[in-house]
């Protein structure tokens, strides 16, 4: 159990094709390579003596350490200091594309003293394949070449100023740097046919200084300049870091087998871009003004809705490149986080049946014809085909929004989310004169309307409840405002907000449902307080009129990222973070709450 960090004491870097976790510590403890959902290189933080890292630390005694971004960036720079010295480490990754060409997927840490004479000791200890596979090493002119065969074979180069030596398969150096010495580590994919731009001697600061220009002018394209710019803006690096370059999507989180609760078996894959998601995704991309991600992530989006199943209907989650296998299995040879197994990587989600994705869906096509492109022809003819579904299936059973696996019920998430479908759909017929059979969708929508205030209304609690025949709150009934299905004023949703924070709010933190009472998921043990139901109930307190209470709800819940900014899925009870990390949705709920606040207090402004 010693020798793990906490999951909130790690910063992030990224190439827009995979992100590294770098510890305050000064490792690298978990790297997809060359991919966001390929094998892992290094995986200590799921299990710290088999998974590999990369770690350069300096010798000092009882050393404090921080980390900070370097502002607008993600160039992290973590520092140590003592009495004796203060030394730095700046880790970054250049993009993939450099002077029009293609550069393979590289790694750099930069090593400087800046007070003193500082020691320091690097070890690079690779393991390929999720600590699966076996690898050799061989020094080759000051560079050490990392090769491994097996299922997935790849050849990984690590090139250095200083000496390197091979300890055990590992390359380690010692070294010591005076005040303004530094140091670098190149670690880069080797490719067949394709050079090494590392050699050249000027190549770490030029890609240093094009990778900090690149973040500080995607930054400046930001149209955000409310009250809470710095998070904000750190929220968008964050989702930019989590898209794919090649492929326009977004993945759910850069980590899998982190969780919800230490020595719990809720460990799950999030390197997958979720229907889910796709609704706030683009709502905050186009807010932000980056238009040209959220066009590329609505290609992506119709390249899904034109490979419909048969039966008309989506899956919940796709691949980052929209490959439909997402095959579940465990790794049992690594431990967990802190003991927490199954170390699990695929996602058996993917085949559940989750009905409110196609309101999700059409909500994300709804806000960009509306601040984007128009609807294309054949995408819609594909949505009339998907809306045709959501009317003759909105009535089945489902796994919901939270992916129980417990078993299918009828979920109230599920019933709003398909009203929106539906919903949006005859708007979007009506807005643009697209041939639909309005009529039919009309019918459908008033229907799932009725049972709606009829079947999940429970009058003794008076409140809307998780599912048919239940008392038991859900955070997800927070979307019924914020997707206008009923006004956030009326009497049944404030009584309904009052019972949410009763059931679920503790201050500012909400959990997503309590365990013990709501629908089985399937699983043992407990989880944390859920970020993004946060976000939820701050927007639903800034509809109903309450604007100083989700104000301070808000910059309560702001308190809660880490030192850099960043928040995981959940909080533990200590306030840790707990969950896959960053996380996207709590991301862009941050963004969405911000956005949504700054224009309720400039409006209750101009009233005055």
């Amino acid at each position: 159990m010693d020798g793990y960090q906490p999951i909130e004491d790690y910063g992030v870097i990224g190439d827009l094709n995979t992100v590294a976790l770098v510890g305050k510590h000064g490792s690298i403890d978990l790297l997809s390579f060359p991919t966001f959902d390929s094998p892992t290189i290094f995986a200590a933080l799921l299990d710290h003596e088999k998974g590999g890292h990369f770690q350069i630390m300096p010798q000092l005694h009882e050393a404090e350490s921080r980390q900070m971004y370097l502002p607008d960036t993600n160039c992290l720079l973590t520092r140590f200091l003592d009495d004796s010295g203060v030394a730095e480490i700046t880790d970054f990754m250049p993009l993939g594309r450099r002077n029009g060409g293609t550069q393979s997927r590289t790694v750099i840490r930069r090593v400087s003293t800046v007070r003193g004479e500082v020691n320091f000791h690097m070890i690079c200890a690779p393991r390929f394949d999720y600590a699966r596979g076996h690898h050799t090493a061989e020094e080759q002119g000051g560079t050490v070449l990392f090769t491994t065969k097996g299922p997935t074979p790849m050849a990984v180069r690590l090139r250095s100023t200083v000496p390197m030596k091979l300890v055990g398969g590992d390359a380690q150096a010692d070294f010591r740097l005076s005040s303004g010495e530094s140091a670098a580590f190149v670690l880069e994919q080797v490719q067949p046919g394709m050079s090494s731009p590392s050699e050249a001697p000027d190549y770490v600061d030029e890609a240093f200084l094009e990778t900090v220009t690149y973040w500080q002018r995607w930054v400046e394209r930001s149209t955000y300049h409310g009250r809470w710019r710095e998070m904000v803006n750190r929220s968008a690096l964050v989702l930019k870091l989590l898209t794919s370059e090649t492929h326009g999507s977004l993945i759910a989180a850069p980590t899998f087998g982190l969780p919800e609760k230490v020595g719990g078996e809720r460990n799950w894959d999030y390197r997958y871009t979720w229907i889910r998601d796709a609704s706030f995704s683009l709502q905050s991309l186009v807010r932000l003004g980056y238009t040209d991600e959220a066009k590329q992530f609505m290609q992506w989006i119709e390249n899904r809705c034109n490979e419909l199943n048969p039966d008309g209907s989506l899956q919940v989650m796709y691949g980052i490149d929209g490959r439909h296998e997402l095959t579940e299995t465990v790794l049992p040879h690594l431990e967990g986080y802190r003991g927490s197994s199954p170390v699990r990587v695929g996602n058996g989600a993917f085949d559940q049946l989750q009905l409110d994705i196609y309101g999700e869906l059409m909500d994300s096509v709804f806000l960009y014809d509306a601040h984007g492109e128009p609807v294309h022809y054949d995408l819609w003819r594909n949505l009339v085909s998907l809306i045709d579904w959501v009317c003759a299936n909105w009535r089945q059973p489902d796994e919901g929004i939270w992916e129980v696996r417990g078993g299918r019920r009828d979920f109230l998430s599920s019933r709003v989310m398909c009203w929106v479908a539906v919903d949006r759909g005859i708007k979007l017929s009506m807005k643009r004169s697209l041939p639909a059979p309005v009529n039919s969708w009309m019918a459908t929508r008033n229907m799932i309307y009725q049972e709606i205030f009829q079947a999940f209304w429970n009058p003794k609690r008076r409140a809307f409840i998780q599912h048919a025949g239940s008392r038991s709150m859900d955070a997800s009934n927070l979307l019924m405002p914020l997707m206008s299905l009923i006004s956030p004023t009326d009497p049944r949703w404030l009584s309904t907000l009052h019972a949410i924070e009763e059931d679920l709010a503790e201050d500012s933190l909400l959990f997503r449902y309590k365990q013990g009472e709501s629908a089985a998921d399937g699983m043992d043990g407990g989880e944390g307080t859920f970020c993004m139901c946060t976000f939820w109930y701050v927007d639903s307190l800034a509809q109903a009129g309450e604007v100083d209470k989700a104000r301070l709800v808000f910059e309560k819940m702001l308190g809660y990222a880490n030192h850099l900014g960043l928040f995981a899925e959940e909080l533990g009870p200590r306030a840790e973070h707990l969950g896959n990390f960053p996380q996207a949705f709590t991301h862009l709920g941050l963004i969405s709450s911000a956005f949504n606040l700054d224009q309720a207090i400039n409006q209750r402004r101009e009233r005055r």
